[in-house]
């Protein structure tokens, strides 16, 4: 009994040295790659209902299949997804595709990508190289109540809704807001959040993104038939391959 709680108080210490130890940006990078250390999800398939609302409030709704392998890569079929349309991000290119044809990639890293997803399974070194590329202040800190739920907001004083930043759930450890400034002056606001957290092997999928731009809804995505460790041909990452591969990965 006495070396079971010896062990059981060990832990505990050990457990608040850890969260005490997050005081930057940095730390809460770290923390988040080591919390899931060989246990994240490798691969993950899932539909998804995207909806886009106009200025006047008509929304447009599509269907879309996607496949993603963790860190880098997401391909997204656009039902049906006999006619070839669709987006892949792969390698740190995105290509666009319209009736089963590409003009080419174009260097990008997906935002959404490095902080929900490629944090948990790449370099923390690279994780804070493109964070920082998304202007986050990694040296500014703080803690926030968001849904109910205590958060880390990384990039922004309190009260500040319009600098880069980054917020990340304070138990999970999963992100959960991102604000960045758009437009060709960057004055507009964007806001994306990861909402409606499920379990997905040994990680957590959000089963709900929304996007605002200066506070209007701009897009609603719902996943539904979430699997994840699904064994997925390398071919669906190749541009090349974009017609010829099976596609029936969301089946």
């Amino acid at each position: 009994m006495k070396y079971i709680c010896v062990f059981a108080l060990t832990m505990l210490l050990a457990a608040s040295a850890f969260a005490v130890d997050i005081k930057n940006g940095t730390d809460l990078i770290t923390a988040m790659n080591a919390k899931y250390a060989g246990k994240w999800y490798k691969t993950l398939t899932f539909e998804q209902k995207t909806t886009n609302y106009s200025a006047d409030g008509k929304a447009d709704v599509a269907t879309w299949y996607e496949a993603m392998k963790v860190p880098g890569y997401l391909r997204i079929d656009f039902a049906p997804v006999e006619k070839g349309d669709g987006i892949l991000f792969a390698a740190g290119k995105a290509f666009s595709f319209k009736d089963g044809k590409t003009k080419g990639g174009r260097d990008f890293v997906h935002p959404l990508m490095v902080v929900g997803f490629d944090v948990y399974a790449q370099p923390v070194e690279t994780t804070i190289a493109e964070v920082k590329k998304l202007g986050i202040d990694l040296s500014v800190i703080h803690t926030e109540k968001w849904q109910g739920r205590d958060v880390y907001v990384v990039g922004a004083e309190k009260g500040d809704l319009k600098s880069p930043q980054l917020w990340v759930d304070k138990k999970r450890l999963v992100f959960v807001r991102l604000i960045q400034q758009t437009g060709k002056d960057k004055k507009s606001v964007s806001e994306t959040q990861f909402n409606k957290y499920v379990k997905a092997g040994g990680g957590w999928v959000a089963a709900e993104v929304l996007f605002f731009v200066d506070g209007r809804q701009t897009t609603s995505e719902e996943y539904t038939r979430i699997e994840a460790d699904v064994k997925l041909s390398d071919d669906l990452w190749d541009a090349e391959k974009w017609m010829s591969v099976d596609k029936n990965y969301w089946k």
